[in-house]
């Protein structure tokens, strides 16, 4: 047990530092299980000694903050302790994009970004808004700036969420753009329109339903699929069947939001059984702690985790044998490439 203070924290100090009725102080005992006491300007930490160096650098990080006269909320204090586990375990990871440069704030975002730069294969399965997609998409343009691929295609299965939307007009590119929308946003958010525009026009990036992939073969190229726990089973084996030479694949999904028929088995669970142990394929497991999403949003997933009877999220198998996990661990931090991070969702 080891035990640190801070000093001379002033009035309207405290209040910024504790947040109301001492809800940070509150996060930060659940969070990193330490005992944090205030009494009279000073500040006691009680914990195992990493734990106390945490929390003393989370303050450190907070009163430069309210320094510079930003205001303190709950999440600058949840997405601190995130990047104090990250730093503790894998350490932050940077993809350096044409815009914006992101950063790993946990050690399950860490482990994905390193599967992505170390496998040609990488499935990574998580609940929804921990960056599975976003992450992916970076990675993608990363490796495009570099000159390591040629191209960059996007895939997501066709599959409605529960409600039929019946016939869409006009052609293929405007009859898949609503369930391929959430990779453009993506995109756009790291490359401006003109440069969005120029790739598609020039099939730079290309967008594509799941099923017009077959009898393809993708050289060059840096593949995603999105929502890969809607294919069947001899869907993915199609798709992961298109790799060629110099190509790397990332398939992403949630195997808590399958939204195939009733009876029919979700390919992307049948992929990880099959080919977790292959060398050359990782498989990350993200949690409902890397969440980057509002608050509530990982409170959401472990109610329903919780309500259906679940045991929680997949075993997640030693990093061996070119097999990449993710570690019990939520965001990552993104800025323009010249200048300081700041938090990003």
């Amino acid at each position: 047990m080891t035990e640190a203070s801070l000093e001379n924290i002033g009035n309207d100090e405290a209040m910024q530092l504790f947040g109301r009725n001492d809800e940070h102080l509150h996060l930060l005992r659940e969070k990193l299980g330490i005992s944090v006491v205030a009494r009279a300007g000073v500040v006691t930490i009680k914990g195992e000694d990493g734990n106390v160096q945490k929390t003393l650098k989370i303050f450190d990080a907070l009163r430069a903050q309210i320094k510079s006269r930003r205001q303190v909320t709950p999440d600058d204090v949840r997405i601190l302790i995130e990047e104090s586990r990250v730093e503790a375990s894998h350490g932050p990871i940077e993809i350096t994009g044409p815009i914006r440069r992101l950063k790993s704030r946990t050690a399950g975002q860490s482990a994905y970004i390193q599967a992505i730069r170390d496998h040609d294969l990488t499935v990574c399965i998580g609940p929804a808004g921990t960056g599975k997609t976003y992450l992916a998409v970076a990675a993608a343009l990363e490796a495009l700036q570099r000159g390591q691929i040629k191209r960059i295609v996007l895939v997501r299965p066709a599959v409605e969420a529960g409600e039929k939307l019946g016939f869409l007009p006009g052609d293929m590119q405007s009859k898949v753009h609503p369930f391929i929308r959430p990779l453009l946003d993506a995109l756009r958010e790291m490359l401006d329109f003109h440069t969005v525009k120029r790739y598609m026009d020039e099939d730079v990036v290309e967008i594509a339903p799941l099923a017009y992939m077959r009898g393809r073969t993708l050289n060059d190229a840096f593949v995603i699929l999105d929502e890969g726990q809607n294919t069947t089973i001899p869907q993915m084996k199609m798709f992961l069947t298109r790799m060629g030479m110099n190509s790397k694949i990332v398939v992403t999904g949630d195997v808590t939001q399958v939204d195939l028929p009733y009876g029919v088995s979700s390919g992307l669970q049948d992929a990880v059984r099959k080919l977790r142990r292959l060398t050359g394929v990782a498989v990350v497991q993200m949690a409902a702690s890397d969440i980057v999403r509002h608050k509530l949003v990982e409170a959401i997933v472990k109610a329903y985790d919780e309500h259906e009877g679940r045991a929680g999220p997949m075993e997640r198998p030693a990093l061996r044998d070119g097999n990449a996990t993710g570690p019990d661990a939520h965001g990552f931090s993104s800025a323009p490439s010249d200048a300081g991070e700041t938090p990003g969702g």
